[in-house]
């Protein structure tokens, strides 16, 4: 069976629920999206949430991905970097309890990265994040024997540091590893067009992308004409329309469309149902399932997700969600 090694923000989300949509108004948070902000803003808008219920959970992109992926019972690894503090041992030790080959470098005098996932009313995160230590993740990355692994699965959050992570991907496909990628936020991918065209043309086998990141990427307003714009660039593409369900192309196939249809279930919080979709999917991948079958198992672990705060599934519900095992 595959190995697969994620590589992202080493973060932990805090999760809470907003009464209305006026606290993204006051810090300009693109609804939906994702915001980096300084120390400064972060101790601002802890200010502002003073009060709230809050929860605290594992995050990041790809840790989220490799996190399922792991509860699921792969053999999973994951890079990142966290500061010499409570919360990037709450990160480690969540990591290690999973069974996950943790290489992360701890990071002297910096803020292990906080995700704030806002959740407004409507169920929509929108997340305002504090990096922190989680940009020098390079540093463990030189410790860690890539070709142990046969996947790497990254996030497009890394486009912080464009230089870096051109450097990672070209380190992994040197090593022989097949390079997934999430797009991340729609935001990002309007912001740094070109350099995302030219690394997915350049390094990416399986791009995923929900709607809104297609419809940015392709520059078409339908997503299947964005599903066939990425699908020209890649080995696997997968555009996920939310819960209608997820269109998905292969060079394997051709030019056929598979689409699996979304499962209706109670949405509590939309937090990580991107990162779960890649990682059901992605299982399904590195068992030999056919697209359509990998798809499926997508629809089934962000259903899953969705229906908690943050990305504290049972890991016996997760696991039962595919096939029942």
């Amino acid at each position: 069976m595959a190995k697969i090694i994620g590589i992202g923000n080493a973060l932990v989300d805090v999760l809470v629920h907003l009464h209305s949509d006026e606290l993204l108004q006051e810090f300009s948070l693109p609804k939906g999206g994702m915001t980096h902000i300084d120390r400064k803003g972060l101790m601002r808008l802890r200010q502002r949430l003073v009060g709230l219920p809050s929860e605290r959970a594992t995050g990041g992109s790809a840790a989220n991905t490799i996190h399922a992926m792991a509860v699921l019972g792969n053999t999973t690894g994951f890079i990142g970097a966290v500061g010499d503090d409570e919360t990037g041992r709450f990160f480690a030790e969540q990591s290690r309890a999973r069974g996950i080959d943790t290489y992360l470098a701890v990071i002297a005098d910096e803020q292990t990265g906080t995700a704030n996932a806002l959740v407004t009313p409507d169920h929509e995160r929108t997340f305002a994040t504090h990096l922190g230590a989680a940009v020098q993740l390079g540093i463990a990355l030189k410790d860690v024997d890539l070709s142990k692994y046969d996947i790497l699965h990254i996030e497009g959050y890394l486009l912080q540091d464009q230089i870096q992570l051109e450097e990672i991907l070209r380190t992994a496909k040197e090593a022989g590893l097949t390079v997934s990628y999430d797009l991340a936020s729609w935001n990002i991918v309007r912001d740094h067009h070109a350099v995302i065209n030219g690394l997915i043309r350049d390094y990416v086998d399986i791009a995923f992308a929900n709607e809104e990141e297609a419809i940015a990427f392709s520059r078409q307003e339908d997503p299947e004409t964005a599903l066939h714009k990425l699908a020209s660039m890649t080995d696997i593409a997968i555009v996920k329309v939310g819960k209608r369900g997820a269109f998905g192309m292969s060079k394997a196939t051709g030019d056929e469309v598979f689409f699996a249809p979304g499962l209706s279930k109670p949405v509590v919080d939309t937090t990580a149902a991107g990162d779960f979709f890649a990682a059901g999917f992605l299982h399904g991948l590195v068992h030999g399932q056919p697209l359509a079958t990998c798809l499926d198992y997508g629809n089934r672990t962000a259903a899953e997700v969705i229906q908690v705060m943050g990305t504290q599934v049972h890991p016996d519900t997760l696991r039962r969600c595919i096939c029942g095992i």
